[in-house]
C-alpha cells in the first residue's frame, strides 16, 4: 500500500470519527428539531426546583412531551416560575399535576406531568395551577437525623 492511499485512509476514518462526536454531542444535548416550533407555552410556579434545569425534559407516563424552556425568579410571590414548551401533539387537562422529580437516585431533574380527569384542556400561556417542588435530599437526611437525635434525648429521660 503506498503512502497517498494510506493518508486517504487514515483522514476517512478521522472523519468518521468527528462526524461520530459531533452527532452524539447533538444527541447528548437533547436537540430536537423535529418538534422545533410546533410546540405551546405552559407555565408553573415552584417553591423549589432544586436542581432543575433549562432544557430538562417534561414527561407525561415516561415519554417526553416538552422540554423546559426558561426558569425565573419572580420577587412578588418569592416563587420559581417555570416556563415550558409542550409538543403541540399533546394536551393535557387542565387539572394536571406538574412535578419534578429525579431519574434514579443522583440523576437528572425532569418535570412530571400527572394527567388529571377535568374535560377542559390547558391552552396556550396558562398556568399549571397544581405542582409539587422538588424533594431536596439533604433536607430529609437532616430532618431524620434531628428527629432521631430527639428520640434519643427522650429516651434517655
Amino acid at each position: 500500500m503506498n503512502r497517498a492511499t494510506l493518508d486517504l485512509w487514515v483522514g476517512f476514518f478521522v472523519a468518521a470519527g468527528i462526524a461520530a462526536v459531533g452527532f452524539l454531542s447533538l444527541k447528548v444535548g437533547t436537540i430536537d428539531t423535529a418538534t422545533a416550533g410546533s410546540a405551546y407555552q405552559l407555565q408553573a410556579r415552584f417553591d423549589n426546583i432544586g436542581g432543575l434545569k433549562v432544557r430538562a425534559p417534561i414527561k407525561s407516563a415516561g415519554v417526553v412531551v416538552g422540554r423546559v424552556t426558561d426558569i425565573r425568579f419572580d420577587p412578588q410571590n418569592y416563587l420559581a416560575v417555570v416556563s415550558m414548551a409542550v409538543d403541540n401533539r399533546y394536551q393535557f387537562p387542565r387539572d394536571t399535576f406538574a412535578t419534578i422529580n429525579t431519574s434514579g437516585l443522583l440523576g437528572e431533574q425532569y418535570i412530571g406531568f400527572e394527567v388529571g380527569g377535568d374535560p377542559e384542556m390547558l391552552k396556550p400561556g396558562e398556568t399549571i395551577k397544581k405542582t409539587q417542588s422538588a424533594v431536596v435530599l439533604e433536607k430529609l437526611i437532616s430532618q431524620f437525623m434531628f428527629n432521631k437525635a430527639a428520640e434519643g434525648t427522650t429516651a434517655a429521660k
